[in-house]
């Protein structure tokens, strides 16, 4: 933790604080101009917006697909989704954070020829309830439930309540049509994904996506192996998440999700 995380965990903190946005344009193969909305908030970093991602995604996102993006943020995740699912899929974003959600809708009314992103202003978790963020700046930009890790494990000082809703309930009632064609999820909750992908698991029983989750750095030893066990007792290959054009790494064994403080893995039905 840095000497100023230490003060803002004391209470000395500076008062909140919005960041607007700028849209970027972008060329890509295959697709022409892309338009991406970047937040201005000082820490996140700009992103450039690439054909390779997206021809990654497409090896398994295929068009008129639904993929499900939980934690979006600004919409960088969902947008590469969305070019691989084309205007007939869908990608479900879902983003509870009230600071960078203007930004994540911005990208949603964008590129309306070439994808169609639904921004959802939910946590996605496993009750209908108000919920306690953390994050670690008064901008809000990184942060999340840090669900039974310690406060000065985190040093994310700054709380922002959210709404939260049961995942599995929401997608079943309102996206029933669409549930049969969701062939991938992406989780990025800072150690709440695994109550997330169990409160999915009747979903991901049935329809099988393909899955890319978040080891957070802080997590126990006892969420790892509940990690593993998720997606091992229901036949998924784990593998390490090398880049954003080359998903798919290394095969990994239980020993392994404790071997890498934080790490990305993407899942694969067998």
């Amino acid at each position: 933790m840095k000497l100023k995380e230490y003060v803002y965990m004391l209470g000395i903190k500076p008062a909140a604080k919005k960041y607007g946005y700028t849209v970027n344009t972008f060329e890509l193969p295959e697709y022409g101009t892309v338009d991406y909305a970047q937040w201005l908030h000082p820490r996140e970093k700009p992103k450039a917006i690439e054909i390779g991602p997206v021809q990654e995604l497409k090896k398994f996102i295929k068009p008129g697909d639904l993929c499900i993006d939980i934690g979006a943020h600004s919409g960088d995740t969902a947008l590469p989704m969305g070019l691989a699912a084309g205007p007939e899929g869908k990608v479900l974003a879902f983003e509870p954070n009230s600071y960078v959600f203007p930004v994540l809708n911005k990208n949603a009314t964008l590129n309306r020829d070439k994808t169609h992103i639904v921004p959802i202003m939910l946590a996605a978790g496993t009750d209908d309830e108000d919920m306690v963020f953390e994050y670690s700046d008064p901008g809000f930009c990184n942060g999340g439930h840090h669900e039974n890790i310690d406060k000065w494990q985190h040093g994310h000082a700054f709380e922002l309540t959210v709404t939260s809703t049961n995942a599995l309930d929401y997608l079943q009632k309102r996206y029933a049509d669409d549930l049969p064609k969701l062939s991938y999820i992406k989780t990025d909750a800072e150690g709440f994904d695994l109550a997330i992908l169990q409160n999915l698991a009747p979903l991901i029983e049935e329809y099988r996506p393909v899955i890319m989750s978040e080891i957070f750095k802080h997590t126990s030893a006892e969420y790892r192996d509940g990690m593993f066990a998720f997606f091992n007792d229901r036949n998924y290959s784990i593998t390490r998440v090398n880049s954003e054009t080359n998903l798919q790494g290394e095969p990994l064994k239980q020993e392994d999700l404790h071997a890498t403080r934080h790490l990305d893995i993407i899942c694969f039905p067998q």
